[in-house]
């Protein structure tokens, strides 16, 4: 497509998130496109690690993980407003890692470093669970790769689908090219904390404890123990405090289940 019509509905979209995603699905970024992406990538991620016996089916992390998991499907489907239905799946991989993403369509991989070396209880599990669940909910990696793309259009780089549709051979890989491998916008950020403190709080877990874990992750920051997870989600005292004034709304639903 011609550049300049690309720019015209750059300019049409006032750079609204809206607009970031169509850019996107022009770019050959479209829904059911980065869906299948992410579906091959997660199948050869669990394969691999299958063969070479880093996927975790049967420890207690995993178990608690799952749990979690499957506590907050239901209400993560009812939140979807997406053009797709989801075919939540996980992945839990033994590594010291603290790590943790969402690529697109609900496929969620957790390493068993993340909880452990941060002692996390069920209930920060579901905070990240369900941060990590809006992020795939609100189409944010499809937000990023139409952002990138407007950026590519204004510096002259060319616009092109960036590497859709051709998988990689590991976890990480699978990450970068479906746009989960790169920090979010702090807007995205945003709207992943607020929306994952109403989930995990329809699912019956105090959303209380999204502080203590950003707490943790502040102390791990600060004591120069880099965790993979920070990288792409930065720990900051502007993110715990927004969180906080997010936390009566989410604090009313959990109530009302208890």
């Amino acid at each position: 497509m011609n550049k300049n019509i690309l720019l015209g509905l750059c300019a049409a979209s006032a750079m609204t998130l809206s607009g970031c995603t169509t850019i996107a699905d022009i770019a050959g970024a479209d829904t059911a496109t980065l869906n299948a992406t992410a579906t091959q990538g997660f199948n050869k991620t669990v394969q691999e690690a299958n063969s070479n016996k880093t996927l975790d089916t049967s420890s207690t992390t995993y178990k608690r993980v799952y749990a979690v998991f499957n506590k907050l499907k239901p209400y993560a489907d009812q939140m979807n407003q997406t053009s797709s239905r989801f075919d939540w799946q996980l992945a839990v991989l033994k590594s010291d890692q603290v790590n943790a993403y969402v690529a697109p369509g609900g496929k969620v991989v957790f390493y068993t470093g993340i909880v452990n070396k941060l002692n996390l209880t069920d209930a920060e599990i579901a905070a990240i669970m369900g941060h990590e669940m809006v992020h795939a909910l609100e189409e944010h990696s499809k937000q990023k790769i139409g952002a990138q793309a407007l950026t590519d259009i204004a510096l002259g780089v060319g616009l092109s689908a960036a590497g859709v549709g051709q998988m990689g051979t590991a976890a990480a890989q699978l990450g970068s090219q479906i746009g989960v491998g790169l920090p979010y916008s702090r807007s995205l950020e945003s709207r992943a904390d607020q929306g994952g403190l109403m989930l995990m709080a329809r699912a019956g877990y105090n959303p209380q404890a999204a502080i203590t874990l950003w707490e943790k992750m502040g102390k791990m920051s600060g004591s120069g123990n880099g965790a993979t997870f920070l990288s792409t989600h930065p720990s900051n005292t502007q993110r715990i405090e927004a969180m906080r004034k997010n936390l009566p709304a989410a604090q009313q639903i959990y109530n009302q289940r208890r």
